[in-house]
């Protein structure tokens, strides 16, 4: 098992990095158009990938100036990330627990009025 574990690196190196790159708007692309480096990436399995993860696209620092490899090359968001962090989201939450409520004081009251 251990003897195949260097072509299975390459190969997830290659996927990485093709991937990396499609998904790569044309714009943050360095040097060379998307296509040649989709074939770089292919054609050279260990050269092309380091290749263009070392320069193919351009990156920003964590702090989202200047370069380096903290961010990604994505910009920053400003949306959201998750539900519970969307006041619009929360919101609508508690509408909804409370017309919850709602209904069931009035199952509660009707079937008070049943019984008596």
């Amino acid at each position: 098992m251990l003897r195949y574990l260097p072509f299975l690196l390459i190969l997830a190196l290659t996927i990485y990095a093709f991937i990396d790159c499609l998904n790569t708007p044309e714009e943050e692309v360095k040097s060379l158009p998307k296509g040649v480096w989709v074939l770089i990436i292919l054609l050279f399995s260990i050269v092309g990938p380091a290749v263009w993860l070392l320069s193919g696209k351009k990156r920003t620092a964590a702090g989202g100036v200047g370069g380096g490899f903290g961010g990604g090359g994505r910009a920053r968001r400003t949306q959201w990330v998750a539900p519970d962090d969307n006041p619009e989201f929360l919101r609508s939450l508690r509408k909804d627990e409370d017309a919850d409520e709602k209904d069931a004081d009035k199952k509660k009251d009707k079937d008070k009025d049943d019984q008596g």
